[in-house]
């Protein structure tokens, strides 16, 4: 759905009001990320690139698939003079 709006005057910036129906229709949370692009700007929900890891850790820990992938290569100082407390 497109519809036309204006720019309007916020103190010393400018803003836009977002019809409630666009909003829901575009699913954005509540932080957004701006970037300009020629003639036009771009508003998107902000990246999250962690998000889903720890349902993923727990299924693969379940599933047993959260082994390390190569021996453990302890040093000489691992062996020798690292104490644990």
């Amino acid at each position: 759905m497109a519809t036309k709006t204006r720019i309007v005057r916020i103190g010393n910036s400018r803003g836009i009001r977002i019809p409630k129906i666009l909003l829901d229709q575009a699913q954005l949370p509540d932080d957004v990320e701006l970037h300009a692009e020629p003639g036009r700007l771009v508003v998107q929900g902000t990246r999250r690139p962690r998000t889903g890891w720890a349902e993923a850790a727990r299924a693969m820990s379940a599933a047993g698939d959260d082994g390390m992938l190569d021996d453990p290569t302890a040093t000489r100082f691992d062996r020798e003079e690292w104490e644990w407390r």
